[in-house]
């Protein structure tokens, strides 16, 4: 008995000196203390937070008076906006349109008002359900509807309309015509995580960079004839861009009409058939006016798609940032206003819990932002950085949490961890 006692006691003793295993030994980011949350209750906290943040915004006088006014201001800036409310309520929530008007550079205000108050039916005449919003440049010059104070109100009246108007946040869509069109093509890659898709018509992108729409669909419309600013070509010519990108790197949905026989303007405001060149790289290229008969209402084209808010893959295009919107995020990228350079793509597989990032002459600092629909926080997981390998333990962390929630205002926009890139490279480096 002595020497089975002596025996189980070399064993303990054995095993309290057998190493931890292996996925205690990794390293750990995420949550510590108080902050770090219970794996299991994630879905529980979500709906907590989320439900304490609607009801500080609901109950917050600021928001109160802005809806009531229908104006919100941002520095000098006050973007007034008429909305209207369309059909009933589908079980996810309205689907919601935000409808630039045209107009541009004016010594008064009266063009952009009549604008305006003609862009207040203009593609609402035909809609059959939907919150429908027409916003009002906050200034008039020719960029009406992207000056620099511009995005941080477009954010803040979306967060507007799904907390007040029971907007489905997956189902925001951007239309926007002359002027507007300008808006839709500097707005949409800028902010492509806002909306789930986009029309353009009869507007100049200004040599605005696309890489940031690979899961933004648009539609690009133009008149033949529409040649002030040879919109007409330059909406071709931005149709074979997007081709190009699409055959690079997958995504980048979009469909182009070239109206045929039409100046800069043509109905695209209700569902009537019109002509459109069948191809419009055959158009711009070889002169072929060959056409058919399509729909070309906007909501139509929209409406068949849905935002997948973290789709598998992401491309950010850190110099097409808006600089004074106070979102820092992207998708589930987020980088200070400072980073501001530089190309990332990053992907995930939840089935291998795996996240990988390239980077190409990024400036700065910036980090990825994960929740469970992304990955298991239960499992170690692996980053691939730049080719480069290494696996990690997780933990959920409640202000990461919080501040996510608060940042964009949509409940497809909460995560539980924030790993910044440079820590990963440091332990990569070890």
């Amino acid at each position: 008995m002595k020497h089975i006692a002596a025996l189980l006691m070399i064993l303990c003793l054995l095993i309290a000196c057998l190493p931890a295993s292996a996925e205690d030994t990794l390293p750990q980011m995420g949550g510590e203390g108080e902050n770090r949350m219970d794996v299991d209750k994630l879905a529980e906290e979500r709906a907590a937070v989320w439900e304490a943040y609607a009801a500080k915004m609901l109950s917050d006088s600021a928001l109160q008076q802005e809806t009531e006014d229908q104006a919100m201001v941002f520095g000098d800036a006050t973007m007034r906006y008429f909305v209207t409310v369309i059909g009933n309520k589908p079980e996810d929530g309205y689907p919601l349109y935000i409808a630039l008007h045209g107009g541009g550079s004016s010594d008064t205000p009266d063009f952009n008002d009549s604008q305006w108050g003609d862009m207040q039916n203009y593609y609402s005449y035909a809609l059959k359900c939907g919150v429908y919003v027409a916003p009002r440049g906050v200034r008039d010059t020719w960029d009406t509807h992207f000056n620099p104070e511009s995005y941080p109100l477009y954010d803040r009246l979306i967060q507007y309309m799904i907390l007040t108007q029971d907007v489905d946040p997956n189902r925001v869509y951007l239309e926007g015509f002359s002027a507007g069109g300008d808006g839709v093509y500097a707005i949409a890659p800028r902010m492509a995580d806002r909306f789930a898709a986009a029309n353009m018509s009869s507007g100049h992108p200004n040599g605005v960079s696309m890489i940031n729409m690979k899961n933004l669909p648009i539609q690009l419309q133009a008149g033949e004839f529409d040649t002030a600013y040879n919109r007409h070509t330059v909406t071709a010519e931005y149709d074979g861009y997007l081709n190009d990108l699409q055959a690079e790197y997958g995504g980048y949905e979009h469909r182009t009409l070239i109206h045929y026989n039409s100046g800069h303007n043509y109905a695209d405001y209700n569902r009537k058939s019109i002509a459109c060149m069948n191809d419009p790289q055959k158009w711009l290229k070889e002169g072929d006016r060959s056409f058919g008969m399509l729909d070309s209402f906007p909501p139509d084209y929209m409406k068949q798609f849905t935002r997948n808010p973290l789709p598998e893959e992401v491309i950010w295009d850190l110099a097409t940032r808006a600089e004074l919107r106070e979102v820092d995020s992207f998708y589930y990228l987020s980088a200070p206003k400072e980073t501001k350079e530089g190309l990332i793509r990053a992907s995930y597989d939840r089935d291998a819990n795996r996240v990988t990032v390239n980077t190409e002459e990024v400036n700065g600092e910036f980090s990825i932002l994960l929740n469970e629909q992304m990955v298991d926080f239960e499992k170690p997981i692996a980053f691939i950085v730049n080719g480069a390998e290494i696996t990690v333990k997780v933990n959920p962390d409640r202000a990461v949490l919080e501040k996510t929630t608060a940042e964009r205002g949509d409940p497809n926009y909460q995560f539980e961890a924030e790993i910044a890139y440079a820590e990963l490279e440091k332990l990569i480096q070890k």
